[in-house]
């Protein structure tokens, strides 16, 4: 099983950042690959929240996610089928930062999957971990470029 854990201080608000994280189809600003809404919300839920489900491609893969459940410290989606990695759940947290003169916002995201058999785990949980890495590195630049 992978486990992958990325922790980013950014400077923004919970909200501001979960609005960011349910743009689908703006994602590829801050990941390596290419994402398009495939249907919307359920009723009643937050734009691109509960429901929503988005497909992606990466390096020539395509799958789609759903996402579980979105509030404002939180969003959980999950790979739909065992391809290109099996029992994927995403969960991604985010933390008010008390103490400051300005709004921030620590983002834990986790993700927790299992390789298929033709991939070493330390190998797909590097290529993982350096991904989301680079798109808090990004999203984090966003903000601050909005002063």
């Amino acid at each position: 099983m992978i486990s992958i854990d990325v922790k980013q201080i950014i400077n923004a608000t919970p909200l501001q950042i979960r609005d960011v994280m349910l743009e689908h189809e703006q994602l590829n600003r801050f990941f390596n690959a290419e994402f398009m809404l495939v249907r919307k919300q359920k009723e009643g839920e937050i734009k691109g929240g509960k429901g929503a489900i988005r497909q992606i491609s990466m390096m020539g893969v395509k799958f789609e996610e759903e996402i579980v459940s979105a509030d404002i410290n939180h969003i959980s989606y999950q790979i739909i089928g065992n391809k290109p990695v099996s029992e994927h759940r995403g969960n991604i947290h985010f933390s008010q930062v008390d103490n400051t003169t300005s709004p921030k916002t620590e983002i834990n995201y986790k993700i927790r999957c299992k390789a298929p058999w033709w991939i070493p785990t330390f190998l797909l949980s590097f290529f993982i971990n350096k991904d989301v890495k680079e798109a808090l590195s990004k999203l984090a630049i966003k903000f601050n470029g909005e002063k």
